[in-house]
């Protein structure tokens, strides 16, 4: 059935709507609950029916990885300074991996070869290239921002996608394993160990891509001139 109730009419079913209610699944039930037979009766259809519209479960996850990135840019258009490009791109897809962590977290490190990853790449080169990068070291340049921006979200959307009781055990050892260590034995760590429960995700994830951004624009033959990143430290905000 789907999720209103109903079967739906034999050759009603489109790629879009399996994409989307398979988001819905990841959302609700983890990639656990997801299944052809459980997406089939989400559907309100028979599951082979889902192999009509896509090669096999892979072929349908690598769509979902193209719908998050759709999701993640809509409404994106390069900006003047290429660094507000670099920046936005990857604040949205933290966002919008935070926001599906289940779905994320199977598919982040995926290359989609669909058109929101190739528009997306398009717009990080159009970027890179914007600042001076030409050749073999704009193309290593835009690799290390994307995978960087993937690696990161999808590292954070995978312990989202845990069990609240596991996500709970690891943050809880800063304030329990960290918080208790000896001091002979761990001097560093003990220098500052009551601050190290505090660190918030948001000011970690601020904090390296400010570096990034810091060390594209002293790498960069047109470093960005803007007023913003003119007077930008490493530090978080």
């Amino acid at each position: 059935m789907t999720t209103s109730g109903r079967r739906l009419r034999r050759g009603s079913l489109t790629p879009d709507m399996i994409v989307t209610e398979s988001l819905r699944l990841l959302d609700s039930e983890g990639s656990d609950g997801f299944s052809l037979p459980k997406l089939g009766r989400a559907l309100g259809a028979d599951p082979t029916a889902v192999y009509r519209h896509f090669a096999s479960k892979d072929d349908l996850v690598l769509a979902i990885a193209d719908r998050l990135i759709e999701e993640a840019m809509a409404g994106l258009a390069p900006q003047p300074c290429w660094l507000g490009t670099v920046e936005q791109v990857v604040r949205r897809m933290r966002a919008t991996y935070l926001a599906h962590p289940a779905a994320a977290a199977l598919s982040s490190y995926r290359t989609t070869q669909r058109p929101a990853e190739m528009r997306i790449v398009d717009i990080l080169i159009g970027a890179v290239l914007q600042a001076g990068f030409e050749g073999a070291k704009a193309a290593l340049v835009y690799r290390a921002i994307g995978d960087f921006a993937l690696a990161w979200a999808g590292g954070e959307a995978a312990l989202g996608a845990l069990d609240p009781a596991l996500q709970q055990s690891d943050r809880a050892a800063w304030t329990r394993a960290y918080l208790a260590v000896d001091r002979t034995g761990y001097p560093h760590i003990w220098q500052i160990r009551d601050e190290l429960a505090g660190v918030p995700d948001d000011g970690i994830f601020e904090t390296v891509l400010a570096a990034i951004i810091a060390g594209l624009r002293l790498q960069a033959p047109r470093p960005c001139g803007c007023a913003e990143h003119a007077t930008a430290t490493v530090a978080a905000p």
